[in-house]
């Protein structure tokens, strides 16, 4: 079994990349000549649940019966197997010829040649269509265009609207919500579940993950990867950050450190969201339809909290890319391939909004007929955001790859007691200056 460890000795000989993640499954069919002169076709390779995995595989049939001269060769992975296993394709020479990209690993990889540029095959791959500010996400510092965005993800807080009305406590206004409002909110319910005796919280969590300290830095004027023109991460935002998360697990507003974790590391459907024993939980906007067929709610999206009320700085995120291998043999027909799966209505019918809502408009209006109720609440969500949304942050560069996971780790100590809020700020920022990328 590849192993963590393994799949950085591998790339580190190979000149590659940097630690991924661990080993996972993958399968494939098919006969024609493919990508890093592989011969089973044309190879690719995404990770995902159940349900994507089907819905992949049936865009894929529909573009092999529209190009029958193309023979397409499925991969699939779980997220948690995905990037060692790619890595280690990497390294061996037997990448993948398109293959399913995510923010935090479009720069290390698309840094080190590995990625084609997809301007180069604009013939096959037309991209003219979609939201600019959107593509301008999948390149890279030099401009070179290696990630086609396959849909807009928006961070934001989903609401339980049963628990909200069986506790009696008012939906918030989003518009002129702040952090303290969230905070006050959500004691209510978990003031009332104890009361009433239910296994009812106000709020699942915060301060642990990456995308909460992004976004908290957003709204301080800060950026944890900052643009020439941004302010960079300061010591007094870190803090205030961890001291807002002590202040939810002191009040009862969020469970303890504890259980925080544990609940962090179930699966969406079995998680205290995903089951109904939430109020408010933070989220890329499209996972609120899973999570309202796992707990059968009635839920609803929300803008971020601020800490200025009115200025919660939301933006569009990629919520990942398909990307093609540099080594592929067939790089028309992985681009004719990508195109499709983008562009083909038929196909935006199958996939739906399962990877994000799509960022080619005239589509959106296409997927409609075939959305249900659940998943239109992820798509009115996205086009009511779009009059607003600012300006996304930089992707996740090479060098900071592994700063969500030590981010999260520190803040832990701090959530469980184990340092002050000042002394882990002081060791997120020393460990995020080693991440910055160098001129």
């Amino acid at each position: 079994m590849t192993t963590r460890r393994t799949a950085l000795s591998l790339l580190a000989a190979a000149g590659a990349l940097p630690v991924l993640a661990a080993c996972g499954p993958n399968a494939g069919n098919g006969s024609s000549p493919g990508g890093g002169g592989d011969a089973a076709g044309l190879r690719v390779y995404w990770w995902g649940g159940d349900l994507r995995n089907t819905m992949t595989r049936e865009a894929l049939d529909l573009f092999t019966k529209a190009h029958p001269d193309v023979t397409v060769a499925p991969e699939y992975s779980e997220w948690s197997g995905y990037w060692d296993k790619l890595a280690t394709q990497t390294a061996g020479s037997t990448m993948p010829d398109v293959l399913q990209m995510d923010e935090a690993y479009i720069d290390s990889y698309g840094t080190r040649d590995t990625l084609l540029d997809l301007e180069s095959i604009s013939d096959q791959l037309d991209l003219s269509g979609m939201d600019e500010n959107m593509l301008e996400t999948g390149r890279l510092a030099d401009g070179t265009l290696v990630g086609a965005p396959l849909g807009i993800g928006i961070f934001s807080v989903g609401a339980n609207l049963d628990i909200l009305e069986k506790a009696g406590v008012a939906l918030p206004d989003d518009k002129t919500w702040t952090w303290d409002d969230l905070a006050e909110t959500a004691k209510q319910v978990t003031d009332w579940a104890g009361s009433a005796g239910e296994d009812v919280v106000g709020f699942d969590g915060f301060g642990r993950g990456g995308a909460e300290l992004i976004y908290w830095a957003r709204q301080s004027g800060e950026a944890v990867f900052p643009r020439e023109d941004e302010k960079p991460l300061t010591e007094g935002t870190v803090v205030a950050i961890l001291d807002y998360a002590k202040k939810l697990i002191d009040t009862g507003a969020v469970p303890d450190a504890s259980t925080q974790v544990e609940d962090a590391g179930l699966g969406v459907e079995q998680s205290r969201f995903g089951t109904g024993r939430s109020a408010f939980h933070l989220q890329f906007h499209t996972q609120v339809q899973t999570f309202m067929a796992s707990s059968g709610a009635k839920m609803t999206l929300l803008r971020l909290p601020a800490l200025e009320s009115g200025k919660p700085q939301m933006a569009n995120k990629a919520s990942m890319y398909w990307s093609i291998a540099a080594s592929t043999a067939d790089a028309k027909g992985a681009g004719t391939l990508v195109d499709f799966l983008l562009r083909d209505p038929e196909a935006a019918k199958v996939l739906k909004i399962e990877r994000g809502v799509t960022a080619f408009p005239d589509l959106q209006k296409e997927l409609e007929s075939v959305l249900d109720e659940n998943e239109m609440v992820a798509l009115d969500f996205a086009r009511d955001m779009q009059a607003e949304v600012t300006k996304p942050p930089m992707v996740t560069p090479a060098s900071g790859v592994g700063f969500a996971a030590e981010y999260t780790r520190l803040a832990e100590e701090a959530l469980f007691g184990n340092s002050e809020p000042a002394a882990a700020a002081k060791e997120i920022l020393s460990t995020l200056a080693g991440m910055q990328p160098t001129a």
